[in-house]
């Protein structure tokens, strides 16, 4: 996995201490290093101290930005002293970048407040502040005014600034993938691919049929089918899955693989139900279990806006995200609801997995039909969720997200599932409704609310529903 980079501006104004901004330049790289993120940064030898408060300096900065844009995910305007606004701004602009900017300014101490030693980055801050908004320049704040880089503080603003910054660069550009068409009875999952499309995000579509024709073609002898096979058993318990149905499973495997590496999908949404099961004879769970188990996030049901979600939610906490419903009351519990699904889940999710059939449809096309479904309960703890949704009569992209608890609550169902507790859940849910989002809801494990709101509020510009209870 790529580490995040930041290219960081440190900001002086000449008749402030320069030696704060020498000492601060120095002790900022060395908690990002610490932290795990890499750096693009001018040295001391192209600026004074390597800090910009000129128009050259800014010009400088821009440069080296530029020279290293591909790899620039967010910047860092760190003010060891009042700093020069203009020079930040400038810098900016100049290099053309369209990443998030977090603005972060050092505290005072009390006892040093004399001439040679006060750094007036408070009052710095809101003049930088001040000139990124006149320059049309969002940007990201520390959640204290001044915060010292060497605090737990800091680097909390450091993880989620780094989360936003993935969120922003992976969904810009985007590829997804969907296979298949929208099952018939689903409406909830119609999404617009033009608003995606102005957002950056591509999608391309494959029949079902071709996936299926492809598979056929494949013999069992095949070393990409074996290869897929193995896998497959290795992923999970198939004690109760027949052989031929796992051969066919990893024929149909190979093709998608092969698919979304040809097209450089970041993430796919598949037609699950219920031709695969009718004219195939398996459900897909797993393979997409799979997928996304290994970051490639795969949606149920041709849910691309769905997708959509779980890929900030991967991006965000650098690990797999699922789809699930939002499907039952648990008891008299106002907070408490359980999520659940048929299931896709990637494996990490869950306390302990295996595959199965899926019995929701094992009714309707028969159970030897429906094998692949991984099934198993949740995993305890904190939890991310996140849904987007292409709202077409107001031509724009909105979202919700919010964060709870997995809880060990008793539970006996199928599928896979869990209870989670979020504050204030009735109003949540009032808010789906009212809004009318979907019933599909992203989840990851981990605290990522704050990143993805950033994300995609202040920097994608979508409508952003964020519920803290």
């Amino acid at each position: 996995m790529a580490r995040t980079t930041f290219g960081v501006v440190v900001g002086t104004r000449g008749f402030f201490p320069t030696h704060l901004a020498v000492q601060g330049r120095t002790e900022i790289l060395r908690i990002l290093k610490e932290q795990g993120f890499d750096t693009v940064c001018l040295g001391p030898r192209e600026a004074k101290g390597g800090a910009i408060e000129s128009l050259a300096d800014a010009r400088l900065c821009a440069e080296l930005f530029k020279k290293h844009a591909d790899r620039i995910d967010g910047v860092l305007v760190t003010l060891p002293n009042f700093g020069d606004e203009k020079a930040v701004a400038n810098a900016l602009r100049a290099s053309g970048l369209q990443v998030p900017v977090l603005v972060h300014a050092w505290p005072d101490e009390p006892r040093k407040m004399k001439m040679g030693s006060r750094r007036d980055s408070f009052c710095g801050k809101m003049s930088v502040c001040n000139n990124l908004e006149q320059y049309d320049i969002p940007f990201t704040l520390t959640d204290l005014h001044t915060v010292a880089p060497d605090t737990k503080a800091f680097r909390a603003d450091l993880a989620r600034f780094g989360a936003t910054c993935r969120v922003v660069r992976g969904l810009r550009g985007a590829r997804l993938g969907v296979i298949g068409a929208r099952t018939g009875p689903f409406n909830t999952v119609r999404f617009s691919e033009k608003l995606l499309e102005a957002a950056g995000i591509s999608v391309e579509t494959l029949d079902l049929s071709e996936v299926l024709g492809r598979a056929a073609r494949l013999g069992k002898g095949d070393p990409a089918v074996r290869a897929k096979l193995q896998a497959i058993r290795q992923y999970t318990d198939t004690a109760r899955v027949g052989a031929e149905r796992l051969e066919r499973m990893a024929r149909f495997g190979v093709v998608v693989d092969r698919w979304v590496k040809e097209m450089d999908l970041v993430g796919t949404a598949i037609q699950c139900w219920t031709a695969l099961e009718e004219f195939y004879g398996i459900v897909p769970c797993t393979l997409m279990s799979m997928m996304s188990e290994a970051l490639l996030p795969s949606a149920c049901e041709v849910d691309v806006t769905g997708l959509v979600g779980m890929l900030a939610l991967r991006l965000a906490t650098e690990s797999p995200a699922a789809i699930v419903d939002w499907n039952n009351n648990y008891g008299d519990e106002e907070n408490k609801a359980v999520v659940f699904h048929c299931s896709n889940l990637p494996k990490s999710l869950f306390k302990k997995a295996k595959m199965d059939t899926h019995e929701i449809l094992a009714g309707s096309v028969g159970a030897e039909n429906t094998c692949g479904a991984i099934v198993g309960r949740l995993r305890n703890g904190p939890f991310t969720f996140c849904r987007v949704d292409t709202f077409d009569p107001a031509g724009e992209i909105r979202a919700y997200v919010g964060e709870g608890n997995l809880t060990n609550d008793p539970l006996e169902t199928f599928g896979g599932y869990g209870v989670v507790e979020i504050p204030d859940l009735q109003a949540l849910l009032r808010a789906i409704c009212t809004l009318g989002f979907e019933h599909h809801v992203a989840i990851a494990m981990g605290q990522a609310a704050r990143a993805i709101k950033d994300a995609l509020e202040t920097y994608l510009g979508w409508d952003v529903y964020h519920h803290t209870g």
